[in-house]
């Protein structure tokens, strides 16, 4: 038995669920892994996300929050901190993936993801939330140059590499056109349910918010609609943008359409770096799959005239034919 597995035995046992059966219900892109507690007809959710590398601390706090102001998060049950275990109320197995996989209404699922994110934007994030400023921002655009071009043999040169730089911190302005919220960051149909038994915004069930950031009100919108892991219709998404528009105050169209276009040309250059990362790095080659959809998603975001500095960079440095290329 690893020390790890003693640790977790041990905090099971502390919060009452000593008895349970406990079996792996997901593990994704982090170091986190969850598994799922069951003891007759008691369900709970054990978290193990073991420090260094994770951090329990934000998603308390975020999940406490959410709670608050009368949306659905998993309820602590008890926790580790130090060591980096929680024990959650579990939410049930209906996520967003599965209910559209098996024919769900996507209008009526994603409108109600829409709709959370508006209540969530009437309520001040919790004021030790980081801002998602552009330091971060920069250094998560860069995973592209830095981990995609590379992969496929076109490196870049230092002058173009700064240019890269340049050209994003010129957009950044343009993404704050609007007013910052709490940003969820990984809002997608992966971590989005629906919660058997509540109505209403409670019956959406939010997983997966430890990297919470205070940010721009069209990201997460942004991310739920361009999802890098399914093709969605582009008649939804308009429509859902529509409604995600008209749930802001005193932000112009033109604004709120800019800063759409920077935010998904920065998390869409993200991902691409991440996915080729988590295989390179970390040997998770599965997330490979998608690196196309996401580059025809950058396009279209790199389409907006707000976004011209990126565009120009990628047609000089980034060609096509490359783009199309399989890091492997």
């Amino acid at each position: 038995m690893t020390p790890r597995i003693e640790l977790m035995d041990r905090f099971q046992a502390f919060a009452g669920w000593g008895d349970a059966h406990r079996s792996l219900l997901a593990g994704d892109a982090s170091f986190r892994k969850y598994y799922r507690l069951v003891r007759g007809t008691e369900r709970a959710v054990l978290m193990d996300a073991p420090a260094p590398q994770e951090d329990v601390r934000p998603f308390i706090a975020i999940a406490n929050h959410l709670e608050a102001i009368g949306l659905s998060a998993p309820r602590i049950l008890a926790e580790d901190a130090a060591a980096g275990f929680l024990l959650l109320d579990d939410l049930g197995d209906d996520t967003y993936t599965r209910l559209l996989a098996a024919g769900a209404d996507e209008a009526e699922l994603y409108g109600l993801a829409i709709d959370v994110l508006a209540e969530l934007h009437r309520h001040e994030p919790p004021l030790d939330v980081p801002l998602y400023d552009d330091d971060r921002l920069l250094t998560e655009a860069g995973l592209l140059p830095d981990w995609f071009l590379p992969a496929v043999g076109a490196e870049v040169t230092a002058e173009a590499r700064a240019a890269w730089d340049n050209a994003w911190r010129s957009l950044f302005p343009v993404a704050r056109a609007v007013p910052e919220v709490l940003v969820l960051r990984d809002y997608h149909v992966d971590n989005l349910m629906i919660v058997p038994g509540r109505e209403g915004l409670a019956a959406c069930g939010l997983l997966d918010f430890q990297d919470a950031v205070r940010g721009p009100l069209t990201y997460d919108a942004m991310s739920l609609m361009e999802d890098a892991r399914r093709d969605i219709d582009p008649a939804l998404v308009v429509a859902m943008k529509d409604r995600a528009f008209a749930a802001t105050a005193e932000v112009s169209r033109a604004d709120f359409e800019a800063s759409w276009a920077v935010m998904a040309a920065q998390r869409h250059a993200k991902v691409i770096g991440i996915f080729t990362r988590l295989w390179k790095r970390d040997g998770k080659p599965i997330y490979l799959q998608h690196i196309p959809r996401v580059w025809r998603l950058l396009e279209g975001a790199c389409a907006h005239p707000a976004v011209a500095p990126v565009r120009q960079w990628l047609d000089t440095h980034v060609p096509p034919d490359v783009r199309r290329k399989d890091p492997r």
